[in-house]
């Protein structure tokens, strides 16, 4: 799957859930770290250092949109949420519901232990697509503080369940077969109130009887996914009450649906905007039509009246608002192409709002505690942790650290690049050298794509370790996509005319390549970069830029692709009627016309004679089809392209030991290719002899 053209832009996910992976048992003990892990010893990070990483929320998203992870207790001293671990050694995950003080560092209290996680379907042309994106669960607080709602998945269902917050005794509520999407409470605390989508069970057992009879092939079949049609998305919702005493599930009254904070439609992340005590207003709004125009901050005054904030800071980039102390607080992205993050104060009416903070560390989920915010932080060296801002100051604290001896790890040395592209758009990305790197001494260097925001783990879908390939003497600019080509445009009005404006001659492809070209230049300048050996990675729109480089530049010497392809005959056949036409309404040409013009700078099968870079594909078995048109024609070129299909997954890849195994054969692969060096372990000789063989051929070929 690739690009925005298969997936609506931006990607906005909505909780229908899959079960992520078959784990045995895991040992999960080790959910909260003890004075052990604070005090462990220098050394280089390894696979499994990344792998098992503590996650509050989703640490491998690189999103600022949608739900926090955190929920603050009423009385504003506690704040709730689920911790996950990857666990190798079950080839699955550990869950844990903590609770944190807001107001001091401390160890967190565990009140449940389990669960899976929750994959979520993605809408996408009216139907429900599996990404394998772990969903957010943002615990909700009674009225009273005293206990908790959260949804929980276990053997492939999810439920709501409540917990109490002081002594644990967690225990589902929800009825059975149900699919939990959202849960709450009664204004009274004495029931929980739940939701699941509208007839989703319904439209599976009307899928199941048509079975019977054979399915028709229509727009509801993604046949690179499956011949099962889809279930088509809905914004409905069926709302329940339980009551707690009794136990008995029905119908949610009116008061208590209207207590419940669902999830949002279908479509696109919803604009920040807050209410005070008093029930002021503040919001954004954009100025001009596009979705991509800037929105600018606006609120009402102690008579009602509408104030816009006309100051350069209150447009564009505005994450969320709360009013405290009778100003609006907002957090912002900021600077270049948005590598900042800015926390103001705006007293209503005045000139200017105040800044609070200023960082190019991440902030996300924050959640008022007052007078601070509680959110989580991050660095391009440090995961996630939890910490408390102070509003006033912008001072952080640290209040719960989940990976303690990660720091202790020999990380690379990470240094911050800035560059325009052809276009001039403000790009950046981040350079990884080895620890013990030494001036003059020249890298070979691995792209990896396309976003650089917070933690450097593995790029979007977490596929390329950024911090082991140092280990073996292989530098990494980790990238920052700029924005759209289409932002230049003002005059587009909605999301199809700006991806049709993308897709016209390839616009987003080149600006995208030019601005990893650009990138690249950027860190051989450096000098520590040897531009002869540079190697390129992606996932999804990732890698239709690594696609469109092997086809329209020769400076990439080895590449790796996490997804792949779009090729006139399996984009337009196998993607299924849905998204052909979808593709067609955006310029793409009908599979019949054989338009070699429209994608001789796209597709790889039509170029595989003159491609000559040793290509690695690692796919997921719910979207390897769209490959075969590819790796056929650059194998029956007698190309160096090897694939590898992983079975249960999905858009992004979730079983651990998968993870492991794609790790390392990218460390493997670009070591192999760049560096010319092999593993000596005698379980990776076949894979070696093989590599030899394309090696020892394209010599042959280029007569070397």
């Amino acid at each position: 799957m690739v690009g925005e053209a298969r997936r609506a832009i931006p990607l906005v996910l909505v909780a229908v859930s899959l079960l992520l992976g078959r784990p045995a048992a895991a040992a999960c003990d080790r959910q909260v770290p003890d004075a052990a892990a604070s005090a462990a010893t220098a050394r280089a990070p390894t696979a499994a250092d990344l792998i098992e990483l503590r996650e509050i929320g989703n640490l491998s998203s690189t999103s600022f949109s949608g739900p926090s992870p955190l929920a603050v207790s009423p009385d504003g001293a506690r704040v709730a949420y689920v911790l996950t671990r990857a666990d190798l050694a079950s080839n699955g995950y550990c869950r844990a519901l903590l609770v944190s003080s807001t107001k001091a560092p401390g160890r967190p209290v565990v009140l449940d232990r389990g669960g899976e996680p929750i994959l979520i379907n993605e809408p996408a042309r009216g139907y429900y697509l599996p990404s394998g994106f772990p969903d957010i669960v943002t615990p909700v607080w009674s009225p009273d503080g005293q206990r908790i709602a959260y949804r929980r998945r276990d053997a492939g269902v999810t439920r709501a369940w409540i917990v109490d917050a002081n002594r644990g005794n967690a225990r589902p509520v929800s009825a059975d077969g149900h699919e939990v999407v959202a849960a709450g409470w009664s204004a009274d605390g004495e029931r929980l109130v739940y939701a699941v989508r509208h007839g989703i069970a319904e439209q599976a057992r009307a899928i199941d009887r048509e079975g019977a009879h054979g399915w028709l092939y229509d727009e509801r079949v993604i046949p690179d996914i499956s011949p099962r049609p889809a279930i088509a998305a809905t914004e409905a919702l069926d709302v329940y009450a339980v009551e707690l005493r009794s136990g008995h599930v029905g119908p949610a009254g009116s008061d208590d649906r209207a207590a419940l904070n669902t999830p949002g439609p279908p479509g696109y992340p919803v604009d920040p905007a807050a209410t005070s005590p008093d029930g002021r207003r503040a919001w954004v709004e954009r100025r001009q039509p596009s979705p991509l125009a800037p929105a600018a901050l606006n609120a009402t005054d102690s008579e009602g009246r509408t104030i816009a904030c006309s100051d350069e800071s209150c447009a564009g980039g505005i994450l969320s608002i709360w009013w405290q102390d009778q100003a609006v607080l907002f957090l912002r992205r900021e600077g270049w192409n948005k590598e900042a993050l800015a926390l103001y104060r705006w007293r209503v009416g005045a000139a200017a709002p105040v800044a609070v903070l200023r960082t190019t560390d991440v902030l996300r989920g924050c959640v008022e505690a007052a007078p601070a915010l509680v959110c989580t932080h991050e660095t391009s060296t440090q995961p996630r942790r939890l910490v408390s801002v102070d509003t006033r100051s912008g001072r952080l604290t640290t209040l719960f650290d989940p990976n303690p001896g990660f720091g202790k790890l020999q990380l690379g040395k990470v240094s911050r690049l800035r560059w325009r592209n052809a276009l001039g758009l403000e790009s950046w990305g981040d350079l990884v050298l080895p620890p013990d790197h030494k001036a003059g001494e020249r890298l070979p260097l691995v792209v990896v794509q396309y976003n650089s925001v917070g933690f450097l783990r593995g790029g979007t879908g977490d596929e390329y370790p950024i911090f082991l390939f140092p280990q073996r003497g292989i530098a990494v600019l980790s990238l920052e996509r700029p924005t759209f080509a289409a932002a230049a445009d003002p005059t587009l009005k909605d999301w199809d005319a700006i991806n049709a404006a993308n897709q016209r001659d390839w616009a987003e492809r080149r600006s995208l390549l030019s601005s990893v070209l650009a990138g690249v230049s950027k860190a051989v300048e450096t000098g520590a970069i040897d531009p002869a050996r540079i190697g390129i990675t992606g996932l999804s729109d990732g890698s239709a830029t690594v696609a469109f480089a092997l086809i329209n530049s020769d400076a990439f010497a080895a590449a790796a692709m996490s997804t792949c392809c779009m090729e006139p005959l399996t984009t337009m056949a196998i993607g299924g009627i849905g998204w052909a036409d979808q593709l067609r309404s955006m310029g793409y040409p009908p599979f019949t016309s054989d338009d070699r013009a429209f994608w001789r700078d796209m597709s790889l099968a039509r170029n595989a004679a003159r491609i000559d870079t040793p290509l690695l594909m690692q796919l997921s078995d719910n979207e390897f089809r769209l490959a075969i048109e590819a790796y056929a024609a650059l194998r029956e070129q007698g190309k160096p392209v090897e694939m590898y299909v992983f079975p249960d997954e999905f858009h992004t890849k979730g079983q651990p030991v998968h993870r492991r195994a794609v790790y390392e054969r990218n460390l493997d692969w670009f070591s192999f290719w760049l560096r010319h060096e092999q593993d000596p372990d005698p379980a990776k000789a076949a894979q070696y002899a093989r590599w030899e063989a394309f090696r020892a051929a394209r010599r042959a070929t280029r007569g070397d």
